[in-house]
């Protein structure tokens, strides 16, 4: 999770309910990218490119509404997994970041190395709705 998305949570810039008008996108970045816990904004820096990829990537769907686990000591929610059709695209990350505004960023996701796609679908598969592995959790 990248810092000033915390700092911007406490401020109350981040609303992820159900009957928000805001929305979430993701990114995806070439291994050149810096991207880390101090990234702060969408930027086009370095951002992949290629045959089914638009800058600024997709828009996300959330798959799980904010919850908390049993325990009550972890705040969590999901996206629904999400793909470019009949792409070829490289890319070694990507970015969660807010639509409009300044775009700021909200978490920053390292595939371990390039992944490619060539004139297939490329997925990112986000992992499992729980208060352990959601990709958003504050606890």
């Amino acid at each position: 999770m990248c810092t000033s998305f915390k700092v911007a949570l406490l401020n109350g810039e981040m609303d992820f309910s159900s009957d928000t008008s805001q929305s979430s996108k993701i990114a995806l970045y070439t291994s050149d990218a810096t991207l880390d816990a101090t990234t702060t904004v969408y930027s086009t820096t370095n951002e992949a490119s290629g045959t089914g990829y638009t800058a600024g990537g997709n828009t996300l769907t959330i798959a799980t509404n904010p919850t908390s686990d049993t325990d009550g000591t972890v705040a969590y929610l999901d996206f629904s997994d999400t793909s470019w059709a009949s792409s070829s695209i490289t890319a070694r990350g990507a970015l969660i970041y807010k639509s409009g505004g300044t775009t700021p960023a909200v978490a920053v996701l390292d595939f371990g190395s390039e992944k490619t796609s060539s004139d297939s679908t490329f997925t990112i598969t986000f992992p499992t709705s729980a208060a352990s592995s959601a990709i958003i959790r504050v606890g």
